[in-house]
């Protein structure tokens, strides 16, 4: 018996699957085991970290710098007033009313100054331009209860005074025109959608895995509110330095990574979390991208998330990003749905959680040339459902055993992962302890 483990165990290490056995065994001692390929993988230092184009909340990490035609900025004077911080918006709502006030509570002090209501105020018969307007404090008073219509009733103005009549009016008008614009810009600053977007979700992490015999890359998104977000549509970005073949070297080239725009699966109906995937085909950025190249590879995917808010109308934008180092070779998203008496529920707490599936090491363009082939991935040794930090399969290793017979394939099928994508209804089953696959 002894022998057939040392032989068990030896074949498991020889087809790159870690052996069940390890888990007992330890820690020490699981630490002291001889390198192989996959402990290589391990035990490798992690990779540098990097600037973010798009930070995980989905602010985009660039400053606008030397811009010297600065006066763009006023010619659309609504949204940057709307686009400033709130302490700079609390403290220009502030100063405009004041000098607004000030400025209008100056012109009547220097009416009744010119009129001598100042110095014949208290003669008997005189009849002043604003009655009970002896000082500039009452002058400044008089504005702020004009231009609010307070109405206090102890200072008014008078027939006899033309032209505090007009002045009269043009502070109405010019009042009422930046109360539009103030109380304007506050309501559109608190009602801004990206405030809609604090409640849309992104998964931590995105995932590469085979589904339906096809490698694709797989992130998850969520909404927390009941209401939904009308027209939702996703859509991604690859970014990376490129250098063209005339050498020019561009640091933030842009590719478009297609996750359904040409099938109509980028528009979501998202009233449950939705696993967004990219197959990784002949146009695909990824598509001779290995394990072990992608280990070496710098980019970082940008995925944009926009619709309607269904209480407003206005549109909103969600962004989030997966660095390289981020994107996890081999594993798959925990379902998060679950029937309950008369209703679905979902579990956020394992919105982020993922679980390690056999996932070929060699490239999409490989898989598919191998998949033409015929089937030649050999039975495997079903793997442990805890998840294991970049514990990988590879494809390209020589073949020795039997193909899956016709019931062990069956049953898989049957088994298989069937978890929430965008555009199928989420599987309710506990992950499978590992997955096959038809080379």
């Amino acid at each position: 018996m002894a022998g057939d483990s040392r032989i068990l165990m030896d074949h498991n290490m020889e087809i790159g699957v870690t052996p069940a056995q390890v888990k007992k065994l330890p820690k020490h001692l699981r630490e002291a085991q001889i390198s192989t390929e996959r402990t290589h993988l391990i035990s490798d230092p992690a990779k540098k970290p990097r600037q973010r184009y798009v930070q995980k909340d989905g602010k985009c990490n660039v400053h606008h710098g030397n811009v010297q035609e600065t006066y763009r900025y006023l010619s659309d004077l609504f949204t940057t007033l709307v686009d400033l911080r709130w302490r700079l918006s609390f403290f220009i709502f502030t100063l405009v009313y004041v000098v607004n006030w000030l400025f209008f509570g100056f012109l009547w002090w220097l009416i009744a100054l010119i009129r001598g209501d100042l110095l014949h105020a208290d003669e008997e018969g005189w009849t002043p331009c604003v009655e009970n307007l002896n000082s500039f404090v009452s002058a400044f008073l008089f504005s702020i209860e004009t231009e609010t219509t307070i109405g206090y009733g102890y200072r008014v103005i008078t027939e006899k005074c033309p032209e505090g009549i007009i002045l009269l009016l043009v502070q109405a008008i010019l009042g009422s025109i930046v109360n539009a614009m103030m109380v304007g810009c506050m309501f559109v600053k608190i009602s801004q959608p990206k405030n809609r977007a604090e409640t849309l979700m992104f998964s931590h992490k995105a995932v590469i895995a085979v589904r339906d015999n096809k490698m694709c890359l797989m992130f998850r998104v969520g909404d927390l509110r009941n209401s939904h977000i009308v027209e939702a549509s996703i859509r991604a970005k690859l970014i990376r330095s490129q250098q063209t073949k005339e050498g020019e070297f561009i640091p933030l080239n842009q590719t478009d990574i297609n996750i359904g725009f040409d099938t109509g699966d980028d528009r979501l109906f998202l009233v449950s979390p939705l696993i967004i995937s990219h197959e990784i085909n002949e146009k695909s950025p990824f598509w001779e991208m290995s394990l072990a190249q992608m280990e070496k590879e710098e980019f970082e995917i940008v995925v944009i998330l926009e619709g309607m808010v269904e209480a407003t109308g206005m549109t909103c934008q969600a962004r989030s990003s997966y660095l390289d180092t981020e994107v996890l070779w081999g594993y798959r998203f925990t379902p998060v749905l679950s029937l309950e008496k008369g209703f679905y529920e979902v579990d956020y707490n394992n919105f982020h959680d993922v679980y390690e599936t056999n996932t070929p090491a060699c490239s999409a363009k490989e898989l598919a040339a191998k998949l033409r082939d015929g089937p030649l991935l050999p039975q495997l040794s079903l793997l442990s459902p805890e998840p294991k930090t970049h514990t990988f399969d590879t494809l390209n290793r020589p073949s020795k055993q039997d193909p899956l017979s016709q019931d062990e394939e069956q049953e898989r099928d049957s088994g298989g992962d069937r978890g929430e994508t965008n555009g199928s209804a989420a599987a309710l089953e506990e992950p499978p302890l590992a997955d096959g696959l038809t080379d």
